[in-house]
């Protein structure tokens, strides 16, 4: 733990009554039991109106959606 890190963990430790290790105890235990999977903090991704696929598209050839993605420039000219 940096200086600076222990400084503020013994600031924040005082604040609460509670020793270092303490806070440490319990600032492990929240990472221990945290799942982002289970936070509910899941958006709901933004959906776009249109027609669809465009034509000629073949969402499971990924060399030719890379293709046209890239617009016929091959990956050496886009570096």
């Amino acid at each position: 733990m940096t200086e600076a890190l222990y400084r503020r963990a013994k600031a924040r430790a005082a604040e609460r009554g509670q020793t270092v290790s303490a806070l440490v105890e319990d600032a492990v235990r929240v990472a221990l039991d945290s799942r982002p999977e289970e936070s509910g903090t899941d958006r709901p991704l933004p959906v776009f109106g249109g027609s669809g696929v465009m034509p000629g598209v073949e969402l499971t050839d990924n060399a030719a959606l890379r293709e046209l993605m890239d617009g016929g420039t091959g990956i050496d000219a886009l570096r």
